[in-house]
């Protein structure tokens, strides 16, 4: 499964982006779907999952209320909502998809089995 995530781009505290992560190569319907960041210096850090059915989902403290994640298996793709954007949400984020249909397990980089190549997040002050 090859994953193209996109959206991201520069937009100021406040502001809203969507991002959105397109599958190719395989069924995205198979697979649970999650979002992750990473900024200088920091690891990469859990932002949000989604069931394969997406009748589940899990978003990280620090985005609740701001972020959504959503997905359409009839176009084979996830998006990201994200509003309410903050200077600390400045970070490239990533796509990933897993096997896992544990919603717990959904929040671990490492049950994840493809990446996409980030989409770089902006928010200035």
């Amino acid at each position: 499964v090859q994953l193209q995530a996109s959206g991201g781009g520069l937009v100021q505290a406040g502001g809203s982006l969507r991002l959105s992560c397109a599958a190719s190569g395989g069924t995205q319907s198979r697979y649970g779907m999650g979002w992750f960041r990473q900024s200088p210096g920091k690891e990469r850090e859990f932002v949000a999952g989604i069931t394969s059915s997406g009748s589940r989902t899990q978003h990280a403290d620090g985005v609740k209320g701001r972020f959504t994640i959503s997905r359409d298996n009839a176009k084979n793709t996830v998006t990201l909502q994200m509003n309410s954007l903050k200077p600390e949400d400045t970070a490239v984020y990533y796509c990933a998809a897993t096997t896992t249909q544990s919603i717990k397990m959904i929040a671990f980089s490492r049950y994840y089995n493809y990446w996409g190549q980030g989409t770089q997040v902006t928010v200035s002050s």
